[in-house]
């Protein structure tokens, strides 16, 4: 039998084999067949090397101002080292775009490598890279060769958006001290799906987004260095999702290991925000949730989370914080509490299970709720003996039905509010 491949396919083949960007396949979706696709733009059209050694900066932004000007479209960058010396803005509608279709680990110096080493001003200087409205970021690694794992070395950001529609997708940063900002400029409707780093010092800050937000298969980890003294630098000051005001923000499958804390909601100048997490989760670290602030009409929900650290909501928080079907576990050594509530909202835990409190061997409970409301429905609390709960005078209400406590229901409650406990099996 004779076998023939498409024309097309062969184009495509043919293009992959060379330094030239790949010709974009227009999928068969109703689109008109007359328009031409998106102008494509070569960085080594416009004096790149990608050595390692020669400044790229100036052909880089060359090739993105040329897009810029022609109405939007893809700047390719093949694969190569590239040193940027400054730092580079993306045109709105404009794609930076590497050779990764998915993100990717320990490709510092492989496939399309940015070299960041401007750290003028630390974390306050101009970002290595900024994104204007509806600019994207694709299928390239970011690594900065200059950084020190001893006493990590403040960077500005990696990235910043400055408007509606920035995008990152398939993005390794390898060791950025701050990964990316959506917060100090109005970023709404931003979209982030595949980005990986070891964050240093800061993964996420979320601000200022007046439209839904959405981020996905966040992974922030030790791709650079699995380094004792660094991991525990990190976990000492590291932050790994920072939101704030968001008026919905949409986030699934995102994840850190060793951060001070893993997931921090808090107010800045516009006020806090709200967000539903799906499959999200914070690992080995001494908070994994902190709430300093949601806001009180929405919240902030986690559904199907795991946790291996402490949930602990401040006196500021008047805003619902909801657990679903999460999983709650210690650090050896380190929890005394699962969950430590303040302030006048309402806590909820349903269908979850906690494991591994009271490390130390102190009496502490699973979930100490100091005052505000506190639900919990349907949980299973598998440490038998240990006191599962305790409620102090200021908690103003508190519903506790339908859960399993092994070894027997060791409640605390001195509660001067209205506490309804019943249904609950002991064994």
């Amino acid at each position: 039998m004779k076998t023939t491949i498409a024309p097309l396919l062969l184009v495509f083949l043919a293009a992959c084999s060379s330094n030239s960007p790949a010709p974009l396949l227009i999928a068969d979706n109703g689109a008109d067949p007359s328009q031409p696709p998106p102008r494509q733009f070569n960085v080594l059209d416009f004096g790149a090397r990608g050595d390692a050694t020669s400044d790229d900066t100036a052909a880089f932004q060359s090739a993105i101002d040329a897009a810029g000007k022609s109405g939007g479209g893809i700047v390719f960058v093949p694969r190569g080292n590239y040193l940027i010396k400054s730092h580079l803005v993306v045109r709105p509608h404009v794609t930076l775009m590497g050779v990764f279709q998915a993100p990717t680990a320990r490709t510092q110096n492989l496939g399309s490598t940015l070299l960041a080493v401007d750290d003028a001003g630390g974390m306050e200087g101009t970002p290595f890279l900024t994104l204007l409205a509806n600019a994207t970021l694709k299928g390239l690694t970011v690594f900065y060769p200059n950084q020190v794992k001893d006493l990590p070395r403040p960077y500005p950001w990696t990235v910043r958006g400055q408007g509606d529609n920035c995008t990152i997708r398939d993005v390794l940063m390898v060791n950025p001290y701050a990964a990316v900002d959506f917060g100090t400029h109005p970023c709404g409707r931003h979209l982030i799906d595949g980005l990986y780093a070891q964050a240093l010092y800061r993964g996420l800050l979320i601000d200022k987004c007046f439209d839904v937000g959405r981020v996905s298969n966040v992974h922030f980890w030790p791709f650079w260095q699995i380094d004792q003294k660094l991991m525990k630098w990190t976990e000492e000051n590291g932050v790994a999702f920072t939101i704030g005001r968001t008026d919905w923000q949409y986030m699934t499958n995102c994840f850190c290991i060793s951060y001070k804390v893993g997931f921090h909601f808090r107010a800045f100048k516009d006020g806090p925000g709200n967000a539903v997490l799906t499959n999200c989760g914070s690992d080995i670290g001494p908070c994994a949730v902190l709430v300093d602030e949601v806001q009180s009409h929405a919240g902030v929900s986690f559904v199907n989370g795991q946790f291996m650290a402490g949930i602990d909501v401040k006196p500021t928080n008047t805003g619902p914080v909801k657990f679903t079907a999460c999983g709650f576990w210690g650090v050896q050594g380190v929890t005394t509490h699962h969950a430590l509530l303040e302030g006048k909202g309402q806590t909820f835990f349903s269908n979850c299970h906690f494991i591994g409190w009271d490390q130390k061997g102190g009496g502490n409970p699973a979930i100490h709720a100091r005052s505000g409301g506190l639900t919990v429905n349907a949980c299973d609390f598998m440490d038998a003996g240990k006191e599962q709960i305790q409620l102090d005078r200021a908690v103003e209400a508190a519903i506790i039905t339908g859960n399993r406590f092994r070894g027997g229901v060791k409640i605390a409650n001195a509660s001067d509010g209205d506490v309804q406990i019943g249904l609950n099996a002991g064994k």
